[in-house]
């Protein structure tokens, strides 16, 4: 049997490291055993802000639904809410899910079971998931018209797949 010389082994070794690293910052395997829990109330207008010819300073409801499963558990509300100061919010309650990397928010034109096989055409980021559980808040970009989407989405970006997704029903009344 030949041994194996050291001009073959470091550069093995220095390949699987450099796999090994790549691999740990793709995947950032330690974040199945983590969670990171957000409680934000819904926003509120300050006083100032208000003034005193504001009469509606109430939020209003605009649409709702309960996340369902795709690649990883996903269970609690979305809502998209219209704000007393006029602004708009996707707002996420009792939300459970995994963390992962480069998880983000969405608003889709598909709805939750479709947009597991994609986002669709015009489907808006809101912003980097603050944390897997609790209670959130996401700002809608002015302008956007909130019945143009069907669900809210847990997204992970750097894998193109959904952990969960909400179909957004409108809330009458």
């Amino acid at each position: 049997m030949s041994r194996v010389s050291r001009r073959t082994v470091v550069p093995v070794l220095v390949v699987l490291v450099v796999a090994a690293g790549i691999g740990l910052y793709l995947f950032q395997p330690w974040k199945a055993f983590t969670d990171t829990t957000v409680n934000e109330a819904l926003p509120t207008p300050s006083r100032s802000a208000a003034g005193p010819a504001m009469k509606d300073t109430k939020p209003k409801d605009l649409a709702e639904g309960r996340f369902v499963t795709h690649e990883h558990d996903t269970s609690g509300t979305a809502r998209t809410v219209r704000l007393a100061g006029g602004g708009q919010v996707l707002r996420l309650e009792d939300l459970m899910t995994s963390e992962g990397p480069d998880v983000r928010v969405y608003l889709s034109p598909r709805n939750a079971r479709e947009v597991k096989a994609g986002l669709g055409d015009g489907a808006v980021e809101l912003g980097k998931l603050k944390g897997n559980l609790g209670n959130q808040n996401y700002a809608v970009p002015a302008g956007t018209d909130l019945s143009t989407f069907h669900s809210a989405v847990i997204w992970c970006k750097r894998f193109s797949v959904s952990f969960g997704a909400a179909d957004l029903a409108p809330v009458k009344g």
